[in-house]
Formats: structure tokens, sequence, C-alpha cells
């Protein structure tokens, strides 16, 4: 069936005036043109449409019946392009993204505020998740962007920009290593240390700055979240060390943090996605909003 919407346009725009010459001219087309387009679509429906003389124009019976099912395809068809315009140009769509939990509870929030003032058609999935599983949702595709931290391993991956977070002691108020005005890896060494297991980024910044001098963290206790963490250092366990970023500290009134001086304490982040796949426009949007509020490391 040789069928198309410049077809169905042209009968509706006819049926919905009553005239080849008002239709014509609403549709920038000449008359024989717009009466080939008629024919074209009565000759694919097998079915006369119009009952046209000298004066008048009237739908057949056909005609009518058929008139409200094309004015609802037009309908949809324009509804289709208009939401694909938009879709295209990133203002509504769905920005998938998994994130560092420290970064979704600082930085995320503020930049998804202003990308919805912006463009409040769009949509937000976010999955907070240790650097490791981060790399897993944007390799499997369940996300289209990540926010992960420390070294970005494997091909893969393209990194869309770079940030950096400096990692901070957090000791108890009153404890003797706030007495110091810097503290530094040397200031550490004795420590007993409450830290984030293996698989997040934090731990892999810490063991490597250790063993740049040759030496171990005096490990007290291993958490998966950084709110324990912080429950293991208000409890007496010994200090921890988080991201400057990390808001965990801010619930406890009785800690307090300092950043530790020196770059071995400098967490890279960055924002990657998958090799040689195409970003939405909406996560473009993001991307772009994302870069403009923080600047390259």
């Amino acid at each position: 069936m040789d069928l198309n919407l410049r077809q169905v346009r042209a009968f509706a725009t006819v049926a919905q005036l009553k005239s080849f010459t008002r239709a014509a001219e609403l549709l920038h087309l000449s008359q024989p043109a717009l009466t080939v387009q008629i024919r074209k679509l009565e000759h694919a429906l097998k079915s006369r449409l119009l009952d046209r003389n000298s004066r008048t124009v009237e739908l057949t019976r056909i005609g009518r019946e058929l008139l409200p099912l094309l004015l609802r395809t037009l309908r949809d068809v324009d509804a289709i392009v208009v939401d694909t315009h938009a879709r295209s140009e990133g203002r509504v769509g769905t920005v998938r993204v998994a994130s560092l939990p420290s970064f979704a509870a600082s930085s995320l929030p503020d930049l998804i505020l202003a990308c919805r003032k912006r463009s409040p058609g769009l949509g937000f999935v976010v999955r907070d998740a240790v650097a490791s599983r981060v790399a897993q949702l944007v390799s499997g595709e369940e996300v289209d962007l990540g926010i992960t931290g420390g070294e970005v391993l494997g091909t893969e991956f393209e990194i869309l920009h770079r940030l950096q977070d400096r990692l901070c002691l957090v000791y108890p108020a009153g404890h003797r290593i706030g007495r110091r005005r810097t503290i530094r890896l040397d200031d550490i060494l004795e420590l007993p240390l409450v830290l984030t297991d293996p698989a997040t980024s934090i731990r892999a910044v810490v063991e490597s700055a250790f063993l740049a001098v040759g030496r171990q963290p005096m490990l007290a206790c291993e958490t998966t979240y950084m709110m324990t963490a912080v429950a293991m250092v208000r409890a007496g366990l010994g200090v921890t060390i988080l991201p400057s970023s990390a808001r965990e500290v801010l619930a406890e009134p009785s800690l307090r943090s300092k950043p530790i001086d020196g770059p071995a304490f400098v967490r890279p982040i960055t924002v990657i996605k998958k090799r040689s796949r195409t970003l939405p426009p909406a996560c473009e949007t993001f991307l772009a909003a994302c870069i403009a509020s923080t600047p390259q490391a």
C-alpha cells in the first residue's frame, strides 16, 4: 500500500476546510498537486473519500468514517515529531547516572537541580555505588554516565571530565591530632584507622599513599559505608579518612575533620561513559552542566 502522511494531511485539510482552494493555499501547493495527493490516497485505500463539483466539496460516507482516525494519526505523528525534537535538543529525556556515594550526596543534587531549572522535562535515575560497581554499571549499559574515583582501568571507558577531591582525616573532638595545624602522612602512620573496603576508591588512595613509604595502614576496622566508618570513629575505634566532599561528618557534631596535606591524598574523580556509545542528548545536557559548574582538574 503506497500511503504517506503528505496524502493524509492533504485529505484532512480539504475535509476540514471544504475547499480545495483554501487547502492548497494552506499547504503551499498548487490545486493540481493537491488533487494528485487526494487521488493517490483514494487509490491506495481503494475508496472514494470526497465528492467534488464546481461549487462544493463533500465527504463520502467512507471519508466521514476515516477522517477522525486519520486526524488522530496526524496528531500522534506531530506529537512524536515535537517530542523527538525536544529529546534531540536535550530538553526532555532521562539521565541515567551511576555515582560515588560521596559525590551523589554532595554535589550531584545541586547539579540535578540546576539542570531541572533549565530543562524541567529532564528526569534522573541515580545509582550510588562504589567505584568498581560504577564501572560495571557503565560497562553493562545500565547507566549512560558514571562518576567514579581513582584510576579508570580498561580501554572500554572514555573519560569526559576530570575533577579532584582531597581526602581528610576524621577524628573525635579533643583528639591530639587536632592540635596540628596541618596533617601529613607521617602524622597518621601509627594511628588506628577505620577504612572503607578495598572495592572503594578511597581505600585505593590510602593504601597507595602508605605503600609509597613502605608501610601498611594500621587497620582497626573495615566498613562498607562511610556513615558506618563515621560511627566507628564516634565509638572510639580510631580515626578514618574520607573525601572532603563527604557530608556524613556533618551528621556527627562530636567529630572534627582536617584535610591531609600532600598530593598522595588527592582522589581523582572522573566522569566516564562507555567508549563508542553515543550519549543521549539529555545526558549531554547534564554533562555540560557538570563541566560548567566544576573546574577541570
